[in-house]
């Protein structure tokens, strides 16, 4: 390492990349799983990696300050991107691998990129084809060649070509690279994140390394991590909460991050690698209880039976015994140490987390009895609340302080607190310096004191942790009075494993209608088991009995809602089950899978206003989106149900 980076503190990622080279040179640094063979490069392997990659751009004319976009799965090469454009003072921008041409399109426009490498044919085709309305984009270079042998357009280059032009550039320049690496600062501009877009063009939130590596290290130090640790990095690149597990704590750690051979074999790959430290968002941690779910309607008798005795046990005593707090009577913990033995163990290496030290969750709220299923069976699962805009960290439930409802207290030299109207306002080092050419909405997000306005709505309760409501927007009244909290109700309806999505109506209305999407999979298999034909997933969600298995999810969450005081009034009355799924590629979802509430209130008008009248079904047409890019239109009959809501005392007999 050159005395010019030893003269600073490890307050770029280059410098980290530097530091770990020294220090753990031959240690694993990542991994990636090919043609099913793991591949695995060391610390030192990385730094020579991005080295060549840095000295390459720079050979194409790449200057500090530019942008860079990364497109693609999680793969080695594309993370070496991350830190190589670091390495020469300029700004990587990851976008999603699946965004729609015209989504990447506006992205190059806003940043003005000149430079991009992406993983493999498909990013190159929506790249040239958003060429002539990017007049800026002038370097392609591509990791997978697959499907590429033909294309002459000057702009490509494969990655291979780019490391040679590296080599050579590096033999000329020797003292090139590091000297780079020490013109960096921790203030510099490390990476531009583009949010997900609820109510419009997203915006490039810019962060630093200080802002980034600040929050790695609170995290870090909160959970005790050490270069031990195995992560997998599974999750799009462009999100922050991958960048911050599997890029942000990596660097500052220096633990192994592994990639999957594909979005197909997640599971397995998790198996053979067994993480210490994971992260999952609700809708993950909801697929696979959905899988095991299946797999115990597909078992014999007596195994569902043990299953069932042994879960009712878990759900009785088992985050007590994880918290080690209260009191467990001796018979239980010898019931559950056996159904560790039979059940839970098992199950935990199934789903891949039998060596789990500490898992988060975050991106939207959990529902409590999904979150709970994972804490019974000994998966130190916690809550954690943040946004790009924070750089993640700004609550983390703490071990043995683990509640379902709340997302702990703030982390350390993180300051929160609620406005008047119920709005989580924070200041903290990581959090964001703005929107990329967007001053107004800047101003508007941050105020003149340095609070980020959230557009949460939550309180603190008597122990100090922060509770979130719903989107402060989204927070509303029936029209007698009733607290309305939409996403509050369509999580508690998502924790079935037959329902994918939910969203739910009833702000300035005299009662609560829902729209459901079923569960292809899960759905598919329980009708199968019953005979029930269908041709596909219109079809299916039409079916009548699919329709009274959803009503049983629905009036099970009408008789929890009951219970609570501040909602017992947002029952769900009527509800229908929509002819499709709701597609980020049809505008409906993000990318991240958050519901765009107003975009589906407007399309399905007719649908909404049939849910507050007296009819029993409604004719829709729609449009969808097919993953080439071609557009077709789906028709049918949706039938409008009813569901049985509770009074407080029906609900608490029923119970």
């Amino acid at each position: 390492m050159s005395d010019a980076v030893e003269a600073h503190a490890l307050d770029t990622f280059p410098r980290l990349l530097l530091h770990h080279a020294t220090v753990r040179g031959d240690r694993p640094a990542i991994r990636e799983k090919d043609y099913g063979i793991w591949q695995t490069w060391t610390w030192r392997q990385v730094l020579e990696e991005a080295r060549l990659l840095a000295c390459g751009l720079a050979a194409e004319g790449f200057r500090r300050g530019q942008h860079l976009a990364i497109i693609g799965e999680n793969r080695p090469r594309l993370y070496w991107a991350m830190v190589a454009t670091q390495a020469l003072g300029g700004i990587p921008v990851p976008l999603y691998q699946d965004a729609a041409v015209q989504e990447m399109g506006y992205v190059f426009r806003n940043a003005e990129i000149a430079y991009a490498i992406v993983e493999d044919q498909e990013q190159v085709d929506k790249l040239l084809e958003i060429l002539p309305e990017c007049p800026f984009l002038k370097h392609i270079y591509y990791d997978d060649p697959r499907g590429l042998r033909h294309y002459t357009q000057p702009e490509l280059k494969c990655f291979e070509a780019l490391q040679a032009l590296g080599r050579a550039f590096d033999r000329q320049h020797p003292a090139f690279f590091l000297h780079e690496i020490a013109k960096g600062r921790g203030g510099d501009t490390a990476a531009l994140f583009y949010t997900s877009g609820t109510t419009g063009n997203p915006k490039g939130v810019i962060l630093t390394h200080d802002n980034l590596i600040s929050a790695a290290r609170i995290g870090a130090e909160m959970e005790g991590l050490t270069p031990d640790e195995e992560v997998l990095a599974y999750l799009p690149m462009a999100w922050i909460g991958q960048n911050m597990f599997s890029y942000a704590q990596a660097y500052v750690v220096g633990f192994c991050v592994s990639c999957p051979e594909s979005a197909d074999t997640v599971l397995t790959d998790m198996r053979e690698i067994g993480p210490t430290y994971y992260f999952a968002p609700p809708r993950v941690l909801e697929a696979l209880l959905t899988q095991v779910t299946i797999r115990m309607d597909d078992a014999g008798r007596l195994k569902r039976k043990m299953f069932d005795d042994f879960m009712a046990v878990a759900r009785r005593v088992g985050t007590r015994i994880l918290d080690g707090r209260e009191p467990v009577p001796l018979l239980d913990r010898l019931r559950y140490f056996i159904g560790e033995r039979l059940v839970y163990g098992p199950l935990r290496n199934v789903l891949g987390l039998s060596r789990i030290k500490v898992a988060y969750t975050a991106g939207e709220a959990i529902g409590a009895d999904l979150f709970q299923f994972y804490r019974s069976i000994g998966v130190n699962l916690k809550q954690l609340y943040g946004s790009t805009e924070t750089s993640v960290f700004v609550c983390v439930q703490q071990n043995g302080q683990v509640k379902p409802d709340t997302v702990g207290p703030p982390v350390k030299g993180v300051e929160v607190r609620i406005a008047d109207n119920g709005e989580i306002l924070i200041r903290s080092p990581a959090l964001f310096q703005g929107y990329y050419k967007n001053p107004e909405a800047t101003a508007e997000a941050k105020d003149a004191d340095g609070w980020f306005h959230t557009g949460d709505a939550g309180y603190f309760d008597q122990d100090g942790h922060l509770r979130i409501i719903d989107r402060a927007k989204d927070v509303g009244r029936l029209n007698g009075g009733a607290l309305f909290a939409p996403k509050y109700i369509e999580n508690k309806l998502k924790f079935f494993p037959y329902i994918k999505e939910a969203v739910v109506f009833g702000d300035k209305r005299d009662r609560v209608c829902a729209f459901i999407n079923i569960d292809m999979e899960a759905v598919g298999n329980w009708a199968e088991r019953r005979g029930l034909p269908y041709s596909g997933y219109t079809d299916l969600a039409a079916q009548p009995q699919v329709y009274d298995l959803v009503r049983e999810c629905v009036e099970k969450v009408n008789r929890d809602l009951s219970l609570d005081p501040k909602l017992a009034g947002s029952q769900i009355h009527r509800f229908l089950v929509l002819p499709k799924e709701l597609d980020a590629d049809d505008g409906e979802i993000t990318r991240t899978r958050k519901v765009r509430r107003r975009f589906i209130a407007e399309k399905y008008a007719l649908l909404i206003e049939a849910l507050y009248s007296s009819k029993k079904e409604c004719c829709v047409e729609t449009q969808v989106r097919f993953e080439d890019g071609r557009t077709g239109m789906v028709k049918a009959n949706v039938r409008i149900a009813d569901a049985r809501t509770y009074s407080v005392d029906l609900a608490r007999a029923a119970s």
